[in-house]
């Protein structure tokens, strides 16, 4: 039966307490410090995984799986930027400065405090604290926080960087959405060229191995922090000549066969409850056997290219561990694999403020899908099937735009080769990383709202977060909070709190039925501590100005 309480008291976590100033950072020695390997997947979707019980071959990611700990609720933000800036402050998207991401304006005035589009100095950056507790910092791959270099990678706190500075771009010549994004991207405290030739992600897992190499080689005595920012399986679907063809034929049953392939075999691995049901097909999208065999052909090719792309991310995945292995470094890294959001349905080619770009610039037919010079995205038909079981997609603030993939193993992890349902979210991974490291968080800043899930991880605590923790976030009008298992959504354009639905998702994880009319006493009191909360983190509506 859903519950009526609904806690008022709001936790905003700081795992080193209040003022979330802590212990005194350590300077240097190793001890017994672990490494810190984060490795983000841009776009993955929860379905995807070998170890979720998907279909793709993802053998290195899934070995992961078997030595640590497989969650099934966790939660990111719905939108890549949003995203990165939480994992690196702890905090809220507004406190980090990413109330808006991109070019696109929200229902603001562009230049309010929250909303500069890059990390605000009114948070403690995780890089830098990590810095300065002596652990070496590193990163490779996407970026899409800041496109100076006072607001790059170098600038955020790590030592050595290779970054795509904006959101998505070409795999083989890393030319972005934009006339803009077509000249540099960031190396440490400069902007270079792509190198010509490269493809993303061999080339992010050549950079990252060098920086391992060269640690291993002169930094062996101090700890890493490791960012591996992949920027697939993101569109455009583009794979080397060799992968072309992996899935030939795979997907020609289609997206809404697949879609329930994929919500059965998630509950054949216990992902999702045996008793659960996979929310109603959105009846905007048009039925794959009511295409023309061309459009099939067409549709299926999209979905082979992702899968291609997805076994060979896995296999650089790989390569990078082996490396951890070959140097010693792999029994003392701590490694966190996770997705940035839900599976992404945008289709920028057709139509969106970069389609006149893309299209003076690539091509989108079916013969040369995949190769350098075509620009093609699966859309929300396959999107749908990457985010079962859960309602909706990349972009929204409803369950399948947020909820991804993580796996959590190394050192630290006490329930190995474990499935947990444990609500954990992007905002815990700081305050984790800082306790795992010893190191401080300066009382000058905002506290961050995550809460360490240290204890969590070595079996020491049953829960990360208890029933009174608090999240929300708004971004392009659509916006959540969430209290327990209580969760407020609203996605309709402009915004507007009248819109908002409730949900029990401990009863409901699909949101299919919203509980307003039964449950208004929860709903009120729920909008009460939105009005509360979007106020203490910033966010600015029309009326406020």
């Amino acid at each position: 039966m859903p519950r009526t309480r609904l806690w008022s008291v709001v936790a905003v976590g700081c795992v080193l307490g209040a003022g979330c100033a802590g212990p005194e950072p350590s300077t240097g020695a190793r001890g017994d410090r672990p490494n810190i390997l984060v490795i983000v997947a841009d776009d993955l979707g929860y379905a995807d995984l070998g170890a979720y019980g998907g279909d793709i071959r993802t053998p290195s990611i899934d070995a992961l799986a078997a030595e640590g700990v497989l969650l099934t609720q966790f939660h990111a933000s719905p939108l890549c930027a949003t995203t990165r800036a939480m994992l690196l402050t702890g905090n809220n998207n507004h406190v980090a400065g990413l109330g808006r991401q991109g070019s696109l304006p929200g229902p603001v005035i562009p230049g309010l405090a929250g909303y500069e589009n890059h990390l605000s100095d009114r948070t403690a950056l995780l890089p830098r604290l990590l810095r300065e507790s002596g652990y070496r910092t590193y990163m490779a791959g996407k970026w899409h926080l800041g496109e100076v270099v006072e607001h790059s990678p170098w600038a955020a706190g790590f030592d050595r960087s290779f970054a795509m500075k904006f959101g998505a771009g070409n795999h083989f010549d890393g030319t972005g959405m934009r006339e803009e994004d077509r000249p540099k991207y960031f190396e440490d405290d400069a902007e270079v060229d792509w190198p010509e030739g490269a493809y993303s992600t061999t080339l992010y897992t050549d950079t990252l191995i060098g920086y391992l190499e060269d640690h291993a080689a002169g930094h062996a005595d101090s700890p890493f922090f490791m960012l591996a920012a992949y920027t697939s399986p993101h569109w455009p679907l583009q794979v080397p000549d060799e992968d072309l063809d992996l899935y030939a034929g795979r997907y020609d049953q289609g997206y809404d066969r697949l879609r329930e392939e994929r919500f059965a075999s998630l509950q054949a691995a216990g992902i999702v409850p045996a008793g659960a049901e996979l929310p109603p097909r959105n009846p905007a999208i048009v039925p794959f056997d009511s295409l023309d065999p061309a459009m099939r052909r067409r549709e299926s090719r999209k979905m082979e290219l992702y899968a291609a792309m997805v076994d060979n991310l896995d296999r650089h995945v790989g390569r990078l561990l082996e490396t951890l292995r070959a140097r010693g470094l792999y029994e003392n890294t701590l490694i966190v694999f996770m997705a940035d959001n839900g599976a992404a349905a945008e289709d920028f080619y057709d139509s969106g403020p970069y389609a006149e770009y893309l299209q003076a610039h690539y091509e989108d037919s079916t013969e040369r899908m995949g190769r350098p010079g075509n620009w093609i995205s699966y859309g929300p038909q396959w999107a749908e099937a990457g985010s079962a079981p859960f309602r909706l997609y990349k972009g929204f603030t409803t369950e399948g735009g947020m909820v991804a993939p993580m796996i959590v193993s190394g050192p630290g992890v006490g329930r190995p080769g474990s499935i947990s349902d444990a609500y954990v979210t992007v905002m815990d991974l700081m305050p984790t990383f800082l306790e795992i490291a010893g190191a401080g968080y300066p009382a000058d800043k905002v506290p961050m709202r995550g809460e360490s899930a240290r204890a969590w991880l070595a079996g020491e605590a049953d829960a990360v977060h208890d029933d009174r923790y608090v999240t929300m976030l708004m971004h392009r009008q659509r916006a959540f909070i969430r209290q327990g298992d209580w969760k407020l959504v609203s996605i309709e354009e402009p915004f507007d709190e009248a819109g908002f639905a409730l949900y029990d998702l401990a009863e409901d994880p699909g949101e299919t039925t919203d509980l307003s009319g039964s449950h208004a006493d929860v709903r009120d009191a729920l909008i009460e501590l939105w009005r509360t909360e979007r106020r203490a983190v910033g966010i600015i509506l029309p009326e406020d100005l």
